[in-house]
């Protein structure tokens, strides 16, 4: 990329393009040149909320979020540059992919959202399953629907437009019903050829609810998909006011299809053309993997999702991550406070992290779940966090780190074994983005030890999904110039991009092996643990 040092008149001039992504603790905005090289950045700390049983985030949280994360952003520039943001060149939403917001004919949520993180819709996964003969995980929009449909919600009738988060925000700021293939894929199957709903699918869901006598067909309550680069609508007056409270933002603003955070990750650790791939590694961990050809057969444990061009993707995705870390890492800070020390919040992590490679590859024996909510993967509808270790067991911080850190990976690592050991899918290097890798060595050598294969990380894979979103909003703003999205993102964003590459040791992969022995013959205890704590 080609760095632009006088960015003072650029940003007068809106010659830049804005990307905002929700993620599941942070709203982060990022602002980058013509080049795709970020500027500046603001953002806006959130959480769900477990509300009568259902992960969410209200309203408020989020367009009061929304607004907190570019007003951060705005202050920012005019800080450091002195200039007002009034217009850009394009912008791009992204959001968690999945999950199940319903509106009415009056645009109003007929349910509070349903995030992916929720597990309560077995039923209705297993039941679509079987009738499409394709995987359909819980967090699906169609599974949350479906499932809706089976419990008789008095709502489901009156659904004018269902969507996801990115989606959501982009309508109420363009007034278009549309959404990103990659992120439409996390609704419902994609025809890959076509870059639409698979028709046959549909067909089969209208048989299944034909009884119900819904004043509504699937299809027409589905955003339209759109492909990478495609026009999207504009900012309209209201959806201006609504993102810049202020009212210095103009409308008519082009904006790219909205995504999902697996779309902009691909995007922004390049990993859109078959044989790449990626790890996003956060509250939640994710592989995708660009495939050349289907898989032989149905995987409960993969996804098949698409890149934001359309293309096949093995998906492996496990609810939790790095959750737990973070528990822990605050119960230290809190015993820090207790002796009178207060610590940086990120030095906590970058020595507890560090201090991970100083234990034995094997964890001396420790193992944990790190299942803060429940995990597919490996067949859990509820999760309790859990650690377990026998009186012989080496019980040191450095041990007890390292086994947190592969802890958040080895429900991933059984997802991946499948892909590789079954389906025979050579994994020549993925790229890694995420909270996990911030801290240098430590998360690319776990993640490395877990999948067998070198972690490479991108400079710029540091400024996440955000960014992501930021650069599909300039390949809008840029389409004619390029052929495909791939080569756009080849010539044009990572021609010299930085980048460093770490395989583990030998001793790490059988490290790691061993406390997967350990892990898998202990997940009848984590059963008996949430059976036992959760109500």
């Amino acid at each position: 990329m080609v760095i632009t040092m006088d960015y003072k008149n650029l940003l007068a001039e809106g010659k830049c393009v804005l990307g905002i992504e929700f993620g599941s603790t942070r709203i982060k905005a990022v602002l980058a040149d013509m080049n795709g090289n970020p500027i500046e950045f603001g953002d806006h700390m959130w959480e769900n909320d477990l509300k009568d049983g259902i992960w969410t985030y209200s309203e408020d949280a989020i367009w009061g979020g929304l607004q907190d994360a570019y007003k951060n952003l705005k202050d920012n520039v005019k800080a450091k540059y002195d200039v007002t943001l009034k217009s850009f060149a394009a912008i791009g939403f992204s959001a968690m992919m999945h999950g199940y917001i319903a509106l009415d004919s009056k645009d109003e949520l007929l349910v509070p959202f349903r995030t992916w993180r929720n597990t309560i819709t077995e039923e209705a996964a297993d039941k679509l399953t079987e009738a499409f003969d394709f995987n359909i995980p819980q967090r699906w929009s169609i599974s949350h629907l479906y499932q809706a449909i089976l419990n008789g919600e008095e709502h489901v009738k009156d659904i004018s437009f269902l969507t996801t988060l990115a989606g959501y925000v982009h309508y109420k700021l363009t007034g278009v019903k549309a959404l990103g293939v990659g992120d439409a894929s996390g609704m419902f199957p994609i025809d890959s050829d076509t870059i639409d709903y698979d028709s046959g699918m549909l067909g089969i869901f209208a048989d299944m609810i034909k009884d119900k006598n819904f004043p509504w067909d699937l299809k027409g309550i589905l955003p339209k998909v759109l492909n990478a680069g495609e026009n999207a609508g504009t900012l309209t007056a209201a959806g201006a006011k609504l993102l810049d409270v202020e009212g210095d933002l103009n409308e008519g603003i082009l904006l790219c299809p909205p995504e999902g955070d697996a779309g902009t990750g691909m995007v922004a650790t390049n990993s859109v053309a078959p044989e790449t791939g990626n790890i996003s590694a956060g509250t939640s961990v994710f592989a995708m993997v660009v495939l050349k050809k289907a898989m032989s057969k149905l995987h409960r444990e993969i996804d098949m999702v698409t890149t934001p061009s359309g293309a096949p993707v093995a998906m492996v995705h496990c609810n939790n991550c790095t959750s737990e870390i973070n528990a822990w890492a605050n119960l230290f800070d809190e015993f820090g406070k207790l002796m009178g020390a207060n610590f940086d919040k990120g030095e906590i992590f970058g020595k507890l992290y560090g201090c991970a490679l100083d234990g034995d590859k094997d964890c001396g024996g420790l193992v944990g779940y790190n299942y803060l909510s429940g995990e597919p993967v490996t067949g859990f509808m509820n999760g309790s966090p859990l650690f377990m270790r026998s009186a012989e067991d080496s019980f040191t911080l450095p041990n007890f780190m390292r086994m947190q850190l592969y802890s958040a990976l080895a429900s991933l690592k059984i997802g991946m074994n499948i892909l590789t050991d079954e389906e025979k899918v050579e994994i020549k290097k993925m790229f890694g983005h995420g909270g996990f890798f911030k801290t240098p060595k430590a998360g690319q050598t776990v993640c490395s030890a877990a999948i067998k294969a070198p972690i490479c990380l991108l400079t710029t894979a540091g400024e996440g999904g955000a960014w992501g979103i930021a650069v599909l909003a300039l390949y809008a703003a840029k389409k004619d110039s390029y052929a495909t999205l791939e080569s756009f993102l080849e010539e044009e964003i990572f021609k010299s991009a930085e980048a460093t590459e770490l395989m583990a040791s030998d001793e790490d992969v059988k490290g790691f092996d061993k406390f997967m022995e350990r892990y898998v013959a202990g997940l009848a205890t984590e059963k008996s643990a949430t059976e036992v704590l959760i109500k």
